[in-house]
């Protein structure tokens, strides 16, 4: 399969780009920084430099042609300020859904975080990041054009990945190495039956090919 993944540079992203290129796929990475491609390259995906932020549709569209699944991994990171919530973790990836649609990939999966919500309130910078999160969120939701699933991971590590996870509707608070979570996109990838599904994310006691498989219904 061809996977094109937004946010490609992303420590979440970099680590799925292994995976998928390990498995034998054909993977893309959008980045802003042409500084970034040898990174990208280095974890077998091929860099496409292009900023999200300023983008057309029919630009991002381009890209996401010929592909099977689009990834949405884009953040703006800590410290990048209110308004870079907006304009990235809401606006780009609705952007980027729009462009999925418009190029005709159905399959499209969503990094997203767990507490993220459209109505969450509060002015910190973290606030207006669960609140961006939670609003792209609803967006995708609501498109038919889309099969979608949003994975909502609790607090990030980098600790080294066991591939033991709880992987549900609602998990409660908890933490998970980022190793992990690119596992379980990476089994998500593969699993189309998780269309539809809003799943939390943290460590756990099932290994991953299995809390996938239980969450699609296999």
């Amino acid at each position: 399969m061809r996977i094109v993944i937004a946010g490609g540079h992303g420590q979440i992203a970099l680590r799925l780009e292994r995976l998928l290129s390990a498995g034998g796929h054909q993977v893309a990475g959008i980045v802003r920084s042409a500084g970034h491609a040898a990174d990208l390259r280095g974890a077998g995906a091929e860099p496409v430099v292009l900023d999200l932020e300023s983008a057309s549709v029919e630009e991002v569209a381009a890209v996401l042609r010929g592909a099977d699944v689009a990834v949405f991994a884009a953040g703006a990171g800590p410290g990048s300020g209110a308004a870079r919530k907006d304009t990235v973790d809401r606006d780009a990836a609705v952007l980027f859904a729009d462009a999925a649609e418009r190029a005709g990939v159905r399959r499209y999966l969503v990094v997203s975080s767990m507490g993220a919500d459209a109505g969450h309130a509060g002015d910190e910078e973290f606030d207006v990041y669960l609140r961006a999160k939670g609003e792209a969120d609803e967006n995708v939701r609501a498109r038919s054009g889309l099969d979608w699933t949003i994975l909502r991971p609790g607090g990030l590590t980098n600790d080294a990945g066991t591939g033991l996870v709880q992987l549900k509707a609602s998990t409660g608070r908890g933490t998970v190495p980022r190793d992990d979570v690119a596992a379980v996109l990476a089994e998500l990838v593969e699993t189309p039956a998780t269309a539809g599904l809003t799943l939390e994310l943290i460590s756990g006691s099932v290994p991953v090919t299995v809390a996938v498989k239980d969450v699609a219904g296999n």
